[in-house]
């Protein structure tokens, strides 16, 4: 029996109101880690989204954190039923570059979300025995809503002329290009990670994975088992160097929509610097 979005959504869903301020929902976004919010009114109906990169857009135009999130969201918002199938869900998320989060709508009414990892998860899920007992375990909802590993502490938000150094994260997960794809795919949805810098043996930077890379043009159909991280990873990657300024970093993500820039110095990595160390 073919999988429905229901059948893989989170139903539990974080999300914030058009007259809450955006300070809210960058709070919500850095501490669990998330990407995008639904922005529902009071009666549960979805009318947009709001990301970190409308929040570092709305910055750079000179906005504040005080301002509604009704002004800076995307009212736009393409949606699912929950009867949709994942091979539409999947073309959907792969074929929309910024996309990653697919809000699920019963009528107006939003009922729950899909993401790029969700996908990952039906592709490296363990068969119908191991799918049995994590429902006897609670293991597939628990794990999706689980509270991220703990990270750096973030205290307030950064000059424009402090340096790269002083944001980035230097505990970096990588890849390597001759792991296998599912490989790969477990340690992204495992850390909730949405992509990863792949180096080779000296460190040095060499491409880019991220989940569009691993779902690929056909995300369900399992044709990436036994392909490894080389054969679809990006080469030419943008960088950014740790005496770069936070003020250029910021514009950079902003302007070309950006989620996570590796830092190298010397041609090898020693950071990398996400969405969520900017704001």
């Amino acid at each position: 029996m073919a999988l429905r979005a229901r059948d893989v959504m989170t139903t539990r869903v974080v999300t914030v109101g058009p007259d809450d301020p955006v300070s809210v929902a960058v709070h919500k976004m850095t501490e669990l880690r998330y990407s995008a919010l639904p922005v529902i009114d009071r009666r549960f109906r979805l009318v947009g989204m709001i990301s970190l990169i409308d929040v570092l857009r709305h910055r750079e135009d000179g906005g504040s954190d005080s301002t509604r999130v009704s002004a800076v969201m995307n009212p736009d918002v393409l949606s699912v039923p929950p009867r949709a199938s994942l091979s539409l869900l999947a073309h959907r998320l792969r074929s929309y570059g910024e996309l990653r989060v697919m809000p699920v709508v019963d009528g107006s009414t939003l009922v729950g979300v899909v993401t790029r990892s969700d996908l990952l998860r039906v592709r490296t899920r363990p068969g119908p025995l191991g799918r049995l007992i994590e429902r006897v375990k609670g293991g597939d909802d628990l794990d999706r809503l689980a509270a991220p590993p703990p990270g750096r502490r973030r205290g307030a938000t950064l000059p424009a002329t402090s340096p790269v150094r002083e944001a980035m994260t230097t505990e970096v997960v990588t890849a390597r290009a001759f792991e296998l794809i599912d490989v790969v795919a477990e340690r992204l949805v495992e850390g909730r990670h949405k992509s990863l810098p792949v180096v080779d043996d000296q460190h040095r930077l060499t491409g880019l994975v991220s989940e569009a890379d691993i779902l690929g043009k056909e995300p369900l159909s399992g044709r990436s088992s036994g392909r490894t991280v080389g054969s679809v990873m990006t080469k030419d990657v943008v960088t950014l160097s740790p005496d770069d300024s936070i003020g250029s970093a910021r514009l950079l993500v902003a302007e070309h929509g950006l989620r996570m820039v590796p830092v190298v110095e010397g041609g090898r990595l020693v950071g990398v610097l996400s969405r969520s160390d900017l704001v």
